[in-house]
């Protein structure tokens, strides 16, 4: 499943499966960003999507292909949130036992939405995401249990970049720019292979730019120092696979401050009355901040979860 023609098969795939399973979330005009950037701008709200993010169409489809025995014996995930709380939502639709490893940083809110839904959380003892995981596959391993990644897995690229893509193209025909979050890069892979020739900017943090890197080393930087900041989602390195899709397709990578990623928070509550959590706040943050480039037409910025906690963004607002 490496073709980009497979991969958009299974895009179709997905689309189909989680049609009546996820909401069709909006996509908004934006007049605050369209001043800004001199350009017609909508913004697709997963935020408004359920259990908070995208996350749940890649959970959602990628259990749903567990065989029987994967089944019974459950499956290990590793998640800076989103995708742990995504999982638990999905394991507790389908009757698998999930159990969900999470950074010692995790937001206190997405901690608490996995245990509300039902599912083994294993608080870490590393702050960052990649050493996290490594923990999370040797228990997945000790334990003969399938580890589901966030990110580096073609179902779960499918269904949360993918049929994202598929909605946004089908709502906002005109345009042709696109600018995506970039952690593990499993929604701006699968993004950026359902859009075809569009134009795709991904959007990183300064501190943990492993697509920068990535791109200028000529190999996926998989594994990266953990980064100090409220956006966990887009921190620490790509995923192998994920780098292999986006290669060719990603146009330009815009890298913003942790400064600037809490203004972005702030220029949605205070331009669109939403609240959305740091790490969807990266594609507000490049476009508010000129760092996303000139655009040439009309453009649609993913916005990409709300998961957040009140003691977060009191230290976000005061």
């Amino acid at each position: 499943m490496t073709t980009a023609h497979s991969l958009a098969q299974l895009t179709q795939e997905a689309a189909e499966f989680l049609e009546g399973r996820v909401r069709r979330t909006p996509v908004e005009r934006s007049p605050g960003l369209s001043e800004v950037l001199g350009v017609p701008v909508w913004l697709k709200l997963e935020s408004l999507q359920l259990t908070g993010s995208f996350k749940i169409r890649g959970a959602l489809f990628r259990l749903s292909r567990l065989t029987e025995q994967e089944r019974r014996e459950g499956v290990v995930t590793c998640s800076a949130g989103n995708h742990g709380k995504a999982v638990a939502y999905a394991a507790h639709q389908q009757g698998v036992r999930a159990t969900i490893c999470v950074p010692r940083s995790v937001d206190r809110a997405k901690y608490e939405g996995m245990l509300a839904l039902g599912a083994e959380v294993l608080v870490s003892e590393f702050d960052g995401y990649d050493e996290t995981e490594g923990w999370a596959r040797q228990i997945a391993a000790g334990q003969r249990r399938t580890f589901i990644s966030p990110f580096d897995d073609y179902a779960i690229m499918a269904a949360n970049g993918g049929t994202v893509a598929l909605e946004v193209m089908a709502d906002a025909p005109l345009a042709r720019t696109f600018v995506v979050p970039v952690g593990g890069g499993g929604i701006a892979a699968g993004f950026a292979a359902a859009a075809g020739s569009a134009t795709i900017i991904g959007c990183q943090h300064a501190l943990s730019p492993a697509l920068r890197l990535s791109l200028d080393a000529g190999r996926a930087i998989t594994r990266l120092p953990a980064a100090e900041t409220l956006a966990g989602g887009v921190e620490g390195g790509i995923g192998a696979m994920t780098f292999e899709v986006l290669r060719p397709l990603i146009d330009r990578v815009a890298l913003v401050s942790e400064d600037e990623i809490l203004e972005g928070v702030r220029w949605m509550l205070s331009h669109h009355q939403y609240l959305i959590e740091p790490t969807a706040a990266v594609t507000i943050a490049a476009c508010v901040s000129g760092k996303v480039g000139k655009l040439m037409g009309p453009a649609v910025v993913v916005v990409s979860g709300r998961n957040v906690s009140a003691a977060t963004l009191k230290r976000i607002l005061c």
